[in-house]
């Protein structure tokens, strides 16, 4: 499956995958305003058996599939106090 990959301008470390590149009609209005402006960042070309670097490569085909995106988020930060 074909994934472009846009970097969030307000949240630095998120990603916004897509199917379509370009294509943001499927995403919720909220979250593209919650995102700022995406600029492109990369194209790959997925499958089960590719790896991510910070997300499961089976939950971003099945996002992807069932809702045409999947946002990737950085893991929350340790507080140490």
């Amino acid at each position: 499956m074909n994934c472009y990959i846009y970097r969030s301008s307000r949240k630095v470390g998120s990603y916004l995958y897509i199917t379509e590149k370009n294509n943001f009609s499927d995403i919720p209005e909220e979250l593209l305003k919650l995102l700022g402006r995406v600029e492109f960042a990369f194209q790959l070309k997925l499958n089960k058996d590719k790896a991510l670097a910070n997300a499961d490569v089976k939950i971003v085909l099945k996002q992807l599939k069932e809702q045409s995106f999947f946002l990737q988020i950085p893991p929350p930060q340790d507080q140490e106090g």
